[in-house]
């Protein structure tokens, strides 16, 4: 039953009935006494006798049913309360009036609350349906997705009240969760952050795949203080939710403090898993975006650099070259006799040979250097910042590597090949990108001509 507040010394025998009815009743002398208890009390009962105007009492009782009971037919002391929310006048009722006066109040009250929470429901439903429809249609009509994750979380940290957020991805490779995006001035800190595998609270749920919510983190274990001691920032609260594509963990989403000062709570957490579903679409359209990215500058078997990039490497090097007055060069290589090892192996074998030669083609380059499959076993170096004479050294090199080297031991095979090089460079003897990929071309058929397993420069 509720709790019902008797202010005044002459409403005891209300007290009693309402007592007797189940009520958990409270009897305070003045009106000042009850001030410190008010929130707990559903319902206020004031002897207008004895407390007369009781404005402190009116200004801070706010929306609690007051009725203010009089025995003296004075309405000049009455009007006043009318005015005031929620208060409602009896003279001289009867314990059995009072009682059926105060229940049909506390009924209608709770008929209001009960309104106002479905209203309140009502409206949270509709933003999270509008809010729903706006990214659907952009997530079919718009191709910046990165901006798409951000309004969705951007939403998420509105609608739980949240001070930041964050999402971290796992890299398939080395299981690391690195950060994606996060707010606030935390993220230029965490640009380059990462958390081990089952590190910390996003780890442990990367690892399980199970939302959780921490009230406190100070008193949760998995929770790792190094992001925070790297930012300055200070979690309190937080929750996180693993982001699923097809029952794959692709990473987590982190939401953190209330602005409220409240801790998280279960129901924050469950409002929390509606968006995640939307934060997981758009993750997922990034990661399949930035495959696709790859495919189109990788050739798909070698996983170099493919001719559509190398062409635009060629273009960037020469216009750099002019630039700061630096010479770029450029090997073509073609594999000796490699028809002989397609039609005497397989082609299996010879696509195996391929992926070998271009690992080793990798390790006698720069970082800074572009190696790319042109088509079928020829390959280009793009050797920006580099003299025709150590392009020419280079070119040695990768020339002696390949002809000492034992190709595919692991199937069985143990290849010994040898392969052409061409040279050419830029502004030396090329005047322009198309020349310096066909002098170099030209270059290489020199040595096929004469009698391959060479380099031959036209510097």
């Amino acid at each position: 039953m509720s709790e019902v507040f008797f202010i005044g010394r002459g409403l005891k025998d209300y007290a009693e009935t309402f007592r007797a009815s189940g009520y958990t009743v409270k009897t305070f002398h003045s009106s000042q006494k009850a001030l410190k208890s008010l929130k707990k009390t559903a319902l206020i009962i004031i002897d207008l006798e004895q407390n007369g105007s009781a404005k402190d009492l009116a200004r801070a009782s706010g929306q609690i049913p007051k009725i203010i009971i009089s025995t003296e037919d004075a309405p000049g002391r009455v009007n006043p309360w009318l005015r005031k929310p929620l208060a409602y006048p009896l003279y001289r009722p009867s314990q059995r009036e009072l009682l059926q006066f105060a229940e049909r109040i506390l009924k209608e009250t709770r008929l209001h609350e009960k309104n106002e929470l479905l209203t309140k429901s009502l409206s949270h439903k509709n933003k999270e349906i509008a809010f729903f429809e706006e990214i659907n249609k952009m997530l079919t009509s718009s191709h910046d997705i990165e901006k798409i994750l951000v309004i969705v979380t951007r939403k998420i940290k509105e609608m739980t009240l949240a001070e930041s957020w964050s999402i971290i991805l796992v890299d398939e490779e080395s299981g690391e969760l690195v950060l994606q995006h996060a707010e606030g001035k935390a993220r230029k800190k965490l640009k380059q952050f990462r958390l081990k595998p089952g590190e910390g609270v996003a780890g442990w749920v990367a690892e399980k795949g199970i939302p959780i919510v921490i009230p406190d983190v100070s008193t949760d274990k998995r929770f790792s203080r190094r992001a925070d001691r790297h930012t300055g920032f200070r979690t309190k609260s937080l929750m996180a939710a693993p982001i699923k594509s097809k029952g794959k963990v692709l990473g987590v989403l982190e939401v953190i403090n209330k602005t409220t000062g409240e801790n998280f709570t279960e129901e924050d957490l469950e409002l929390l898993m509606r968006f995640v579903d939307q934060a997981a679409l758009a993750v997922e359209r990034i990661l399949l975006y930035q495959k696709l990215q790859e495919l189109v500058v990788t050739d798909d078997l070698t996983s170099l650099f493919n001719s559509r990039y190398l062409s635009r490497s060629i273009e960037t090097e020469v216009q750099r070259s002019d630039r700061y007055g630096t010479s770029v060069c450029l090997i073509f290589m073609d594999v000796d006799f490699f028809k002989n090892v397609n039609d005497n192996y397989g082609h299996l074998a010879g696509s195996k040979l391929l992926v070998e030669i271009g690992q080793l083609l990798i390790n006698h380059v720069r970082g800074l250097d572009i190696v790319a499959r042109y088509g079928g076993d020829e390959f280009v170096i793009v050797l920006p910042q580099t003299t025709p004479k150590d392009a020419v050294f280079v070119a040695e090199r990768m020339r002696k590597s390949i002809e000492k080297n034992i190709f595919l031991k692991e199937e069985g095979y143990n290849f010994r090949i040898t392969a052409s090089f061409g040279v050419s460079s830029y502004p030396e003897t090329a005047k322009s990108q198309e020349d310096l990929l066909r002098l170099a071309d030209e270059a290489m058929y020199r040595v096929k001509h004469r009698n391959r397993n060479g380099v031959y420069a036209i510097v």
